[in-house]
């Protein structure tokens, strides 16, 4: 037998997960696998009609503490650990009576789906799986002689080996599973961690770790040189990580990121009131609120037409067959909504390689979260901005307060800013946007861009006039001069909403009242870099 193969003569399986436990079991079995197990799994292996050892018998020791100590103990971990080919070794199990292990299979006490469904404190530290991990690691690191199994869908991957190599695994597969299981490990210890810091109040802990489980390989990353795969997290937020895909092609990693942004910016909306967000490259070309979804669209639409060919659109409610004929009469890349009537996905799926995700619900604007992004040789984290217009104490600083019209655009406008690349310029009327200016290195740029946008809106909708008279303007950042507040005013705004705190804040009131602007201070910034 080459020397790469390992036999497989008695497995050691403890698993929450229970999913297709009795059929590999029954194959194990079957192979004449000694096979040894814990608490509910021997329970459900010997219900099964199958022969199983307690793990109690290898150890001496009943499990006790309420099972949280129950395979801490040399004569599994000698088991998993012992080098076969090591005459030391060798001894040593044979003085202390400890028989190998070849085969480990464990899946982890479920804390992503405890923490996930927002379970007390004392029933998260009881989900915290310790032995597990500890014999995960051990077979591991002894994966030149054991084989670790920590997923169920390797279950095939290896009883196809022992079947091909007549009860034995191949190098390769061991390899493999052990880099699983110190991935699967990791991200485990990651979520705990995570979860620790933010019960705790813990901005900024030593130690930072990132895991996640692969929830698709993709085609390619941001470009096709560049290799990329999509990661779930223990975060349960509904959104693209949550969505149930009805129908389309997969999903590229910039249709990922953009559909995101464009769930993320239209969460910012009650349900009660339909909106509608069309994102490009992660920025939005156009946002609208309506009476109805469709209203929304067309009036997000109608903010920059050209822009929207090939976007994302994202609705804060149950996509209906009004809409979904509205949306497919232009090339569209991803719809996302909370649901679907059957009759507006039956539209869509004429549209074959338009993708259809529903989530479920939307996501909380207010729910505190981490933003991560790498810088060479480290990462930096943050909290998710979840600032909320509502939730600001507006200060009317200029002689003219809005009216409430103005006001309610004034909100609708920062609620908007703040999903805009910084530097963010927004013209909104009526509950839609006219004119969006983003990315650009300043302020000034973005607000002429945000005006030009508007007269080009007007005119593809055939009017007289910019959409931009008679507008309010958004800014994410305050006004370090007087300039983009002039622009702002030339391209016919009425009112201005802005963070403030420029050293020359007085000087922009001054140019506000002068043009005759209603202006409001929010006192909190949106950069998104």
């Amino acid at each position: 037998m080459p020397s790469e193969l390992r036999r497989v003569t008695r497995a050691l399986l403890s698993v929450s997960d229970k999913a297709g436990l009795i059929d590999f079991a029954r194959a194990l079995a079957a192979r004449g696998v000694e096979l040894v197990s814990t608490g509910g799994t021997a329970k459900a292996i010997a219900e099964a009609g199958l022969a199983v050892r307690d793990v109690s018998d290898l150890t001496g020791f009943p499990e006790m503490m309420d099972g949280r100590v129950k395979t801490l103990h040399p004569a599994v971990h000698g088991g998993l650990l012992a080098i076969r080919s090591h005459p030391e070794h060798q001894a040593a199990m044979a003085a202390h009576g400890i028989g190998a292990i070849d085969l480990l299979v464990v899946n982890l006490y479920p804390f992503e789906a405890t923490i996930a469904r927002g379970a007390p404190y004392e029933d998260c530290i009881e989900n915290i799986d310790i032995g597990g991990p500890a014999m995960i690691r051990a077979a591991a690191k002894n994966h030149h002689d054991v084989a670790v199994v920590v997923d169920v869908a390797d279950y095939g991957a290896v009883l196809e080996e022992l079947e091909a190599h007549s009860g034995s695994v191949t190098l390769t597969l061991r390899k493999r599973l052990a880099q699983k299981a110190y991935a699967r490990t990791a991200a485990y210890d990651a979520a705990i961690s995570n979860w620790f810091a933010a019960a705790i109040g813990e901005a900024t802990p030593t130690y930072r770790a990132l895991g996640g489980v692969i929830g698709e390989p993709l085609r390619y990353g941001e470009n096709p040189h560049q290799s990329a795969g999509f990661y779930r997290t223990a975060e349960a937020r509904p959104g693209v990580a949550t969505a149930r895909q009805l129908q389309g092609k997969q999903l590229s990693y910039n249709n990922i990121n953009d559909t995101d942004a464009a769930f993320e910016l239209v969460a910012e909306f009650d349900p009660l009131h339909p909106a509608v967000a069309i994102i490009k490259h992660a920025n939005p070309c156009g946002v609208a609120v309506g009476q109805t979804l469709v209203e929304a669209y067309e009036m997000a639409l109608r903010c920059d037409p050209v822009s929207a060919f090939g976007g994302i659109v994202a609705l804060n409610r149950t996509l209906d067959a009004d809409a979904a004929r509205k949306i497919v009469e232009i090339f569209t890349e991803v719809i996302i909504a909370p649901d679907a009537t059957e009759e507006a996905a039956a539209i869509v799926a004429a549209k074959k390689n338009l993708r259809l995700l529903v989530t479920g619900g939307l996501p909380d604007p207010r729910q505190p979260g981490l933003a991560i992004r790498t810088v060479a040789g480290g990462f930096l984290a943050q909290g998710r901005d979840n600032a909320v217009v509502d939730d600001m104490d507006l200060k009317v600083v200029t002689k003219r307060a809005p009216t409430p019209a103005e006001l309610a655009d004034l909100t609708f406008a920062f609620r908007v800013a703040k999903h805009v690349k910084s530097n963010a310029i927004v013209y909104a009327k009526d509950g839609a946007t006219v004119g969006i200016g983003a990315g650009q290195m300043s302020r000034v740029d973005s607000s002429r861009i945000a005006a030009w946008k508007a007269a080009e809106a007007a005119k593809a909708a055939g009017l007289p006039e910019t959409l931009a008279k008679g507008s309010v303007v958004a800014s994410d950042a305050f006004f370090p001069f007087a300039d983009g507040l002039l622009a702002a005013a030339e391209a016919g705004a009425t009112a201005v909403i802005q963070p403030g705190g420029s050293m020359r804040d007085d000087e922009v009131i001054k140019a506000a009242d002068e043009a005759g602007l209603a202006m409001v201070l929010t006192g909190h910034r949106h950069f998104r870099h």
